[in-house]
């Protein structure tokens, strides 16, 4: 699970990179409105699973969540089989 959440966050970044330029050099204000708080609420689910504990029952609907989010990124390289759901 850690290397999913490695991945989540780095894709993340990654997004809120390519937002950025797109509303520097072509005005997407609308596009950053729209998804980057959705970015942001994914990389708090990546936060909160890191810092539960492993008995917190809590724990296994959140893992399956980040697998169902981590999902539309299959088409990344780094993107590996085993974290689907």
């Amino acid at each position: 699970m850690d290397d999913l959440l490695k991945f989540l966050v780095a894709r993340i970044n990654d997004d809120n990179h390519a937002y950025a330029y797109v509303a520097e050099t072509m005005g997407g204000e609308a596009l950053l409105d729209s998804h980057l708080p959705m970015l942001d609420l994914i990389e708090q689910l990546a936060n909160d699973y890191n810092a539960m504990a492993p008995s917190d029952s809590r724990s296994a609907g959140l893992a399956y969540a980040l697998r169902v989010l981590g999902q539309s990124y299959a088409g990344h390289p780094a993107y590996q089989q085993e974290w689907r759901p």
